[in-house]
């Protein structure tokens, strides 16, 4: 049974997952909406490419907070929210320059917070609902690869982003889903 205060996290967990499924897939509708009519970078494109790593270090900054674990390091995490700020700074840059230049820089922050991902995954385990997210952090660096490769190859598929995103939605609502059920099976 789990404590007080692990079920606490675990209810924080699930109500951070449902917050992020919704936001991306609000996000993915509106980018591939706009991606899908971009050959050039337009302000509204370079907001969306901005916005996504600034509320990933948001959420992870959430996490953090209401992670119960004040003993165990958090450097992982906090590098995920100091590179994701870092990103959504160059993604406005790259994104106002050219579109393959914003696919590069995407698919680098995608390789480089899939990492922090898997490890903070593995490091909740306990409190259930993280086997959909180590899948995301795994998938995340091996997706950043490809587009990494694309935008240094001169592709304009931004698009290719937003179908990342819809699968990272994806894991995080069955990830909130399992959550719910254990928590649900706890209280009964």
């Amino acid at each position: 049974m789990q404590s007080d205060t692990s079920a606490a996290y675990s209810r924080s967990l699930r109500k951070l997952y449902f917050v992020r499924f919704a936001f991306a897939a609000v996000w993915v509708g509106i980018m591939f909406a706009t991606a899908a009519k971009a050959t050039d970078p337009t302000p509204l494109l370079t907001v969306l490419l901005v916005i996504y790593p600034v509320f990933d270090a948001a959420a992870v900054l959430w996490q953090l907070r209401a992670d119960p674990d004040k003993q165990r390091s958090k450097t992982v995490e906090w590098l995920n929210v100091v590179i994701s700020v870092a990103i959504a700074i160059a993604l406005g840059v790259s994104s106002s320059i050219a579109i393959p230049a914003a696919l590069a820089v995407w698919g680098v922050w995608a390789i480089i917070v899939g990492v922090p991902q898997l490890i903070a995954a593995i490091r909740n385990r306990r409190n259930g609902g993280q086997v959909a997210q180590m899948l995301s952090g795994g998938i995340s660096v091996f997706a950043g690869a490809g587009f990494l490769f694309q935008g240094l190859q001169g592709s304009g598929m931004i698009s290719g982003a937003a179908g990342y995103a819809s699968l990272g939605a994806i894991f995080f609502l069955v990830s909130a889903i399992r959550l719910s059920v254990k928590l649900k099976g706890q209280s009964a």
